[in-house]
């Protein structure tokens, strides 16, 4: 809900009820009571001093990393994509990207302009945003490897420049004590061959697209990779390849991919990650840990969330 004071007016596209299956790469959830996409950071500010207090906030790039339940989302939901998305080159090798800013655009802006060492985020379905957010990985590479420092937006408007030292690093993982959201970060790179840097996206995306069913809807590698292993291999190894809830089946080319090639629900997507972990827990004595966010309320018996 809007608070009314102060009132200035709003630059961005504001929508009710707004279908999430829309948003997702998954393809699947339900509605969001309010769906703002921004027309720029100043105008991000105001629309957030505008909300009450204890407004439930839910932040969206390109949803590769997120599963929203049936029901839905109850307060606002606020997509970033395309709209955050000016990237500049910086003195001394540096790169400033804005949170909207696919991985895979960001991998290709650093070999055009001669920095090497940002290649890996071309296997990385989502934004800046989220890749800051969770710590995301390709191919070797973890985005906060390369981050210097990051542009923070609070819930009531106010910006903050933080460093690495400010969050709590971990592999995909980031945390901190303060209700922050990322809006844009400064990347250290390395000089280097824009060609060789070219042919090396190329390559890592032929990669990725022989090993992934990116054909259909998916939110990328649902599980975290336990010490020493790879949840794929887990997963494979306890003949889950082809298993099936509903509409959402775990992929027969990538054991750590669950698609959904029958007009899934979200809650078949939330159960067949459930079953997934409990078998390699059974036969491997390994609980796995989704990257996945899952968020909303389920549908209950009646049709209707809580």
């Amino acid at each position: 809900m809007m608070a009314m004071l102060d009132y200035i007016p709003l630059r961005g596209q504001l929508k009710l009820n707004e279908p999430m299956q829309q948003h997702t790469s998954w393809r699947v959830g339900g509605t969001a009571d309010r769906f703002y996409q921004p027309a720029d950071i100043d105008d991000l500010a105001n629309f957030l001093r505008q909300l009450e207090p204890n407004e439930p906030l839910h932040w969206l790039g390109l949803g590769s990393n997120l599963l929203v339940r049936d029901g839905g989302l109850r307060g606002t939901a606020i997509a970033l994509f395309g709209v955050l998305d000016a990237m500049q080159p910086l003195p001394d090798d540096m790169v400033e990207v804005e949170a909207g800013v696919s991985c895979a655009k960001l991998a290709r802006f650093c070999a055009k302009h001669g920095l090497v060492g940002a290649e890996f985020f071309a296997g990385i379905p989502g934004t800046v945003g989220g890749a800051l957010a969770m710590n995301a990985g390709a191919y070797g590479g973890e985005t906060w490897s390369k981050v210097i420092s990051v542009e923070t937006i609070d819930r009531y408007g106010q910006r903050h420049r933080r460093t690495p030292a400010d969050f709590v690093i971990g592999y995909r993982s980031v945390i901190s004590d303060r209700e922050e959201w990322f809006v844009s970060s400064c990347f250290a790179l390395t000089a280097g061959d824009s060609d060789a840097s070219s042919r090396k996206i190329r390559k890592l995306l032929r990669q990725r697209a022989e090993s992934q069913p990116l054909s259909l809807p998916s939110c990328g590698s649902v599980f975290r990779n336990p010490v020493g292993d790879h949840a794929a291999r887990l997963i494979e190894a306890s003949g889950l390849k082809g298993y099936r809830v509903g509409g959402a089946c775990v992929s027969a080319q990538h054991a750590n991919f669950i698609v959904n090639d029958a007009k899934a629900r979200a809650s078949d997507i939330e159960q067949l990650i459930v079953d997934i972990s409990d078998r390699v827990f059974a036969d491997h004595g390994v609980r796995l840990q989704p990257e996945v966010r899952v968020v909303g309320e389920a549908v209950k018996e009646n049709g209707r969330g809580r």
